[in-house]
């Protein structure tokens, strides 16, 4: 054998090594431990969950994502650049917002098609983060403040099978910043690529609440506004609406509305309307 020859196949062995640690470390992750979500004390809270799959709550939210799903996937009437992203918002605090998340993902992930991932970008109040159960594991925050941390390695995967769900992260003292740094953008890009078939839900901040909420809006494709019955004032809706940007198709849900029979309701704000 040649020295050439001995060269190539010392490189081949070299790269065969590589694969085998690629495979091995993509192995382990795939296989790393669930994260169960306590399923019954969230039902008890009145949160959806897949055994309400035939109740009112259920019928509420199929009626709410089905025209985000539309979108998501370029099924709407006009096709919306990367609205497989959704952000998932309100006016104040208090409005409901995670709520409407939290049962929106549930909801997208009781369909046969496609994965949801829940991303807790309220990381000053990371009430999802504490819902779910994963308070004090790695998350938004460390992957916007780490060159070493990847989207990956903090995505868990849930008890519900097509449900994953990326935890607000451990504090940070610029927290609020890291919502409108460049590293946020380049996250959503590549959660935009990387995950195409997948609905990415974003809780994120009020939109009168923190000035970065606004920002974000022009980083998803759809934008829906969570509104409190009988406590938001018209003025104050169209004010948040306002920061929101232009192009994007933008619903409003109607939260906890005691009117019999009306529960959520969702409407179209339109398109290049806010």
């Amino acid at each position: 054998m040649s020295s050439i020859e001995k060269a190539m196949e010392r490189a081949a062995g070299a790269a065969g090594g590589v694969v085998e640690r690629l495979v091995a470390a993509r192995r382990v992750r795939e296989e790393a431990p669930r994260h169960d979500l306590d399923l019954g004390r969230l039902r008890s809270m009145g949160y959806l969950t897949p055994e309400d799959s035939d109740g009112a709550l259920a019928e509420q939210y199929r009626i709410i994502k089905r025209p985000l799903l539309m979108n998501a996937f370029g099924r709407g009437a006009v096709p919306i650049e990367g609205g497989n992203l959704i952000m998932v918002t309100s006016s104040l605090p208090g409005e409901g917002k995670t709520f409407t998340t939290f049962n929106l993902a549930m909801s997208m992930a009781m369909e046969l098609d496609h994965t949801v991932l829940v991303v807790d970008a309220d990381i000053v109040k990371p009430t999802l983060t504490e819902l779910a159960g994963l308070k004090g594991r790695p998350g938004l925050t460390d992957v916007l403040a780490s060159d070493s941390v990847g989207v990956g390695d903090v995505i868990a995967r849930t008890n519900v099978p097509k449900l994953r769900i990326i935890p607000a992260g451990k504090a940070h003292p610029n927290s609020s910043e890291l919502l409108a740094s460049q590293a946020m953008r380049t996250l959503m890009e590549e959660l935009a690529e990387r995950y195409p078939d997948r609905v990415v839900l974003f809780d994120t901040p009020p939109l009168l609440a923190a000035s970065q909420a606004s920002i974000l809006t022009y980083l998803v494709g759809q934008v829906v506004v969570v509104v409190e019955a009988g406590r938001t004032p018209q003025p104050v809706v169209k004010e948040a609406l306002g920061l929101v940007d232009s192009s994007k198709a933008v619903g409003l849900v109607l939260n906890k509305s005691h009117e019999r029979g009306s529960g959520d309701y969702y409407g179209y704000y339109g398109h290049g309307e806010a």
